[in-house]
Formats: structure tokens, sequence, C-alpha cells
């Protein structure tokens, strides 16, 4: 108790140094006008005085590593999100289907090979100077060559045809390419070079005002914003780890400030826990080819999790509900898929928890209980171990939950926290706990479609008929047609991914974004949030407001 105490105290001075700007890159000694600057603002701030201007705390990984620039992730990879600082051509709306940003149509060719975008002409960066689709050819050729983070292998080239019109050439027919226009700013080709993500550039609603690296970021809004104006002129971030933002919400220094399952039992005066529902999942990856090893002498495959039999088991033996209660304290929801609730989502992913069909099916395929408990066959016990990554505590619980359950099935399974280093290698011959969930089919694609190596990226599995189903679903001449496609992708009725077919994945649970929030804030409604608990939040913070 007394270290918890001692770690709170120490994160609650931390906070304070933070806002306040002890110890920080912009503030000045005591009686400076920096440090008035910011005194007064608190001072301001407690007497109720600023409604339009919130503070929110977020994860030390969420600050940008490299910058705000989409050429290097600002936007993308983990943390998802439509940029704040830059205008994208399209958005998602609270229903994850398609609607404009700076486009005003967007026309698709027969064949998939060229699409046609039309943007708005009263558009300016915060330079002043206008937005043109050179800008968006620019942009995107720039991203496709320097990107590290998204796949632009489908785009051969984006060309203006004129100041409103660009052409995106691809490589192959891509029907999901609204999705990623939402999430790919557009930088100003005049202003574009190796410093940008430093001080951006952008049209969006925010300006980005002051990077105190390691601490903080403030957007202030751009005052010639083409859109709504927003109604949060001032948007504070802090980069803090879960102690800090707990210790902020509890001195009334931030007015929203992520959480986890772990506080969920707590309460803070003038403060509301909310809770959103994500694709932020967690599962595990099952080997679906026989033991083997690869050139490189690294193993591959499993022999106990080959036998689709096996996999199906695990499947409807594990009771979701009770995971979710022991290790996310409730605030949950029960996977089935790497796109539950997604318009692609074939809902015949969904099982039911069945011990005595997992039973069933691992009798049928051999493996029956030995006198300790746990199955054997031909004198080989049937024994599991699962990786998870070091440091993050709740995969471990989940991992060691799961470890649970499955001793009850008769399967023994061990636990073992690994490095990223080395955990894409093992996942190949053992299962791993993984996090995954993004606005795009593309996720499925990356999971379970076939490499030319003959197999899948992440754990040894191949399916023509599969694959097949995705390639067309890009080819579609039509999101509403590929809808379709992904989810014959995942069961036709006679074959796919789910628990009929191969399950070469078990997916367990969606962990819900928690959020300790000042309770005269009014965030406005959230979209199903994808993985990572960072920038989701704010994607729509210019909407927000004070009761």
């Amino acid at each position: 108790m007394r270290k918890k105490t001692v770690a709170f105290f120490l994160a609650a001075a931390m906070v304070l140094s933070v806002i306040t700007g002890c110890g920080g890159q912009t503030t000045g000694a005591p009686g400076s006008p920096a440090k008035e600057q910011s005194e007064a603002g608190m001072a301001e701030r407690a007497e109720g005085e600023t409604k339009d201007s919130v503070v929110v705390a977020m994860g030390p990984t969420s600050e940008p590593e490299s910058g705000f620039d989409p050429a290097y992730g600002w936007g993308a990879g983990e943390h998802v999100h439509e940029p704040l600082i830059q205008s994208t051509l399209t958005v998602t709306k609270t229903d994850l289907s398609i609607d404009y940003d700076l486009a005003t149509d967007m026309q698709v060719s027969e064949d998939g090979m060229t699409w046609t975008v039309t943007i708005r002409d009263d558009v300016k960066f915060t330079d002043g100077e206008p937005l043109t689709a050179e800008d968006v050819a620019y942009t995107y050729n720039t991203v496709k060559e320097s990107s590290s983070v998204n796949d632009f292998t489908m785009l051969k080239e984006a060309a203006a045809v004129d100041e409103k019109t660009v052409e995106f050439r691809m490589e192959r027919p891509y029907s999901i390419w609204p999705y990623t226009m939402a999430i790919v700013g557009i930088v100003p080709e005049h202003a574009y070079g190796p410093a940008y993500g430093e001080a951006p550039i952008g049209s969006g609603r925010y300006l980005l005002k002051q990077w105190d690296k390691g601490q903080q970021i403030i957007l202030e809004a751009n005052p010639d914003y083409y859109g709504e104006a927003p109604r949060m002129k001032k948007v504070t971030i802090l980069f803090m780890d879960e102690d800090a933002a707990y210790a902020a919400a509890m001195a009334g220094q931030v007015d929203l400030a992520y959480t986890a399952a772990s506080y969920a039992g707590q309460s803070i005066d003038g403060y509301e826990l909310l809770s959103y529902e994500t694709v932020d999942n967690r599962g595990i990856n099952l080997p679906a080819a026989p033991a083997s090893t690869d050139a490189e002498g690294n193993a591959v495959g499993n022999d106990f999790t080959s036998d689709v039999r096996v996999r199906r088991a695990i499947n409807i033996g594990i009771d979701r509900e009770e995971m979710i209660a022991n290790v996310l304290n409730g605030y949950g929801t029960a996977a089935y898929s790497i796109c539950d609730k997604m318009p692609w989502y074939n809902d015949e992913a969904e099982v039911s928890c069945d011990p005595e069909g997992a039973s069933a099916l691992l009798e049928e395929a051999g493996w029956t209980v030995g006198s300790d408990g746990i199955r054997e066959k031909d004198g080989v016990r049937a024994e599991l171990n699962i990786l998870y990554s070091s440091g993050d505590s709740v995969r471990q619980a989940l991992a060691a939950d799961l470890q649970n359950q499955l001793t009850k099935l008769g399967i023994e399974a061990s636990i073992e926290g690994v490095g990223w280093d080395t955990a894409y290698t093992r996942a190949q011959a053992e299962p791993l706990m993984w996090g995954w969930g993004a606005h795009t089919p593309m996720e499925l694609y990356n999971i379970y479609h076939t490499l030319e190596d003959g197999s899948a990226e992440y754990s040894p599995y191949s399916n023509e008929k599969v694959d097949q189903y995705m390639d067309e679903a890009l080819a579609a001449t039509s999101l509403e047609a590929s809808y379709e496609l992904w989810k014959k992708a995942q069961w036709d009725g006679a074959g796919g991914i789910t628990q009929e077919g191969d399950i070469p994945w078990i997916w367990l649970c969606n962990i819900d974004h928690l959020y300790w929030a000042n309770e005269n804030l009014h965030v406005a409604e959230q979209k199903l949030h994808p993985h990572g608990h960072g920038w989701s939040i704010v994607n729509n913070v210019d909407q927000w407001y004070w009761e």
C-alpha cells in the first residue's frame, strides 16, 4: 500500500509540473511571463470561466514519435484516427460508412483501376495558400514513397487533372480505397520538407500551437477552417501513464483522462466514468499447419493445433463473458472475429460457450483425459505455451485466464512474456495474445490472406477460397458489393474462417476504452474505437462542449 501511495503522489507531482510548466521546455523561472501565464490559465479554469477549452490525458505511446506528418504514421497505424491538423478527402461516420471532407465527389472506373476525386475550391492552408489537387497528388505520391506504416502498394500514382480534380491510378483494383482516403491528411507541396512533422501546416480543424516533447501538445482552432467552426477553441493533450492520468483527474487538472478497467471500481468527485465500445480486440492465433522448420531453422506450425477439431474445441470451450468479468471488470464485449460490429462482419462467426461440445470434439480427435486431468494421445500430452507481450498487464491477465480455462478442457497451458523482437517469429509455432482492430476490411486480408510463400503472414494458414473472396472483394465495383464478399470470406455456407470452417484464430474480447470525464463536459457521440487507446477519442473534439 505504501508503494502505491508514494507512486500516486509522485504521479500527481509530475502532472502539476507538466501543467504548470515546471521543468518543461517552454516555461521560465518563478515570476517569468510563461510561468505567470500558466498559473493564470489554471486560475481561470478553476473559476469556471473558460468554456471553450479542454485538457485531455493520453498514454505516452500516443505521442507521435515522428511528429505530425502523414507520411510517417500520423493518423494511421496502431492509433488510426482522422488527423486534426490536416484535412482528409473522406471521413467515416459513426456507423463507419463513408462521407466527404475535402472531396465533393468520387468516381471509380468500371475496371476499378482509376479513382477520380473532385475537391472543394474554398480551402486554404493555415499559411494562406490555397489547397489544390496538386497538393493532394503530391501528398499521396509522397506517402506512397515514404510511408513506413501504411501499405500503398496498390497505388501506382496520383495525378492532378486540374485544380479541383485528382486521379488515383491503381496498380490493382482496390474497392476500399475510400477508407484509406479517410486517414491520409493533405500536406502543402510548397511548405513540405524534412522538418514538416515538427511544425505542420494543414487545413484542418486545428493548428499545432505548441509541442513540448514528452509532455504535451496544444492545439488551437483554425480560424480559417472551411467547415463548421470548432466549439472547443483550445485542446491541450498531456502524455502520461495511467497512474499519472488518474492523479491528474483526482487533482482536477484534466477534463478527460484515459484509464484502465483496474481503476473502474474507483470514484472521483466531479467526474464520471465513460465507456466506449471498440474493435480493439484480443485473441490468439492457433497455427493451422503441422510442425516443421523454415529455411532459417525457426519452428513453424504446431502438431496439436493443426487439427481443426482442436481449434474448434478451444473456440467453443472458452467462456468469453467470464474472461471479461475476471480481467476487464465487465468493460468489454465478446469477440468472435477481427471485425465485430463492422459493416463487413459476418455474424456466423458468433458461437456459444459449450464445454461439453468442446470435450466431444477433443475426444473425437483422439485426445482422452489422463489420470491427472490432462488429455493425451499416443503418449503425447495436450500442451500449449501461450505467449504475451512483456509489460502488457492486460494481455498477461487474459493469457492467465485462458490458461485456467484450457486446463478445465484438459489442455495443459503455460504462459510466457516475450518481447516483440521475437514474438512474431515464435507465433509461427505458438499461440500469441494479439491486439488488432481497424476501420478497414484490410485487417481481415492482412491476417488471413496467403502470401507468396504459401502461408498467411502472422500464423501458418492458407485457404484458396478465402483468398479468392478477399481478392474479389478488393476488385468489386463498389464498397457495398465488397462487403458481401468480405462476409463470404468469413463463411460462405460451406467454408471459411469461422467455427464450422478453418478457425485459425480464436478471438476473445473487445476491450472497452474507458475515460474519466468531468461531469460537466459533453463528449460527442463516438465511433466504434479501433485498436489503440489513444487519439480516437478526440476525433470529434471540435464538437465537444461544456454543459
